[in-house]
């Protein structure tokens, strides 16, 4: 249990060392890393690293998640329609084997198409002369395993990349955590390190990753998965590279697993703040689970997100 703890404590350590290296401010690259991949972690506030029920799902919020997949086969698939007309895509599938987990997620976000102009000829006034397309895209690869029935850990490499009409720039990202069951009831532990590398090159402009240290822990206050009610109680701090530092809360209400309410909130956002939404889970012999999540970004509008995810015992 000592070694646990401290494995945790020399993540903590290793990651603040790097990211206190960085400016904040909004001087990372990317920063579509850190937009929320499932309607579960995005009803929750963004608290739920320290889940260790998410299936594939968990392949971009805590690659150590994986480890305590029931499921030989899971996949899920997510979609939002996000700010500004931007569409966000994802999906992930894991593969339980008698060596751990293996996992393989993707990121997709689609801009749409904008006009190119040119100055006209003599005059203050631009000319359309035909259109251009953005996108922005990470493609990962996981390997998660259970050290102990209370322990697991995770890395995920991914590769990444933003294009802007026939410009683009590209990187290699590493995701690493570690999930721990203390013993004290159904506390967990989480940590994780997210979006970690080297400096990426646009242009012939350089700029830093949106590395983000999360530590996060979850509870179930009252009953357990297997009982016909739980509340299940969730918080996590987030230490980023661009901006200050954050804490997100959050909550499951569920009934017999079939249904479950959850909502969060999340603290020293400039304009995100409550969070909530829904999971249904039919109860078939093939796990079947729909999760909805809306949120609140204030004089931005509101996002909502809709996951669906498939399993095969």
């Amino acid at each position: 249990m000592k070694n646990k703890i401290l494995l945790i404590c020399i993540l903590f350590a290793f990651s603040m060392s790097f990211a206190q290296d960085f400016k904040k401010t909004a001087t990372a690259g990317f920063v579509f890393l850190e937009i929320p991949t499932n309607a579960r972690t995005q009803s929750l506030g963004e608290a739920s690293i320290a889940l260790s029920d998410q299936n594939s799902s968990g392949i971009f919020v805590n690659p150590a998640s994986l480890g305590y997949t029931k499921l030989t086969h899971s996949f899920s698939a997510s979609y939002a329609p996000w700010l500004a007309e931007i569409n966000n895509y994802s999906a992930s599938y894991s593969l339980k084997s008698d060596y751990g987990v293996f996992g393989v997620g993707l990121i997709l976000f689609d801009y749409g198409t904008m006009p190119r102009t040119v100055i006209a000829s003599g005059q203050k006034v631009y000319e359309v002369i035909g259109s251009f397309k953005a996108s922005s895209l990470a493609l990962g690869v996981t390997y998660s395993k259970m050290l102990t029935d209370k322990f697991s850990f995770g890395t995920t490499i991914k590769y990444v990349n933003e294009k802007i009409d026939i410009y683009s720039a590209n990187n290699i990202l590493f995701d690493g955590g570690v999930l721990y069951y203390t013993g004290l009831g159904s506390l967990r532990l989480a940590a994780t390190i997210q979006n970690f590398g080297v400096d990426a090159k646009f242009l012939n402009d350089e700029f830093k990753m949106p590395a983000t240290l999360r530590l996060g822990l979850a509870s179930e206050v009252y009953g357990g998965f297997d009982d016909h009610y739980r509340i299940t109680l969730t918080a996590e701090a987030t230490h980023a590279s661009d901006a200050d530092e954050r804490i997100n809360f959050g909550c499951e209400l569920s009934w017999k697993n079939i249904v479950t309410l959850r909502a969060g909130y999340k603290f020293f956002y400039d304009e995100e703040a409550f969070s909530a939404g829904i999971g249904l889970n039919p109860g078939l012999d093939m796990p079947v689970i729909i999760d909805f999540a809306y949120a609140d970004f204030g004089r931005l509008g509101s996002i909502t997100r809709i996951t669906l995810q498939l399993g095969l015992n």
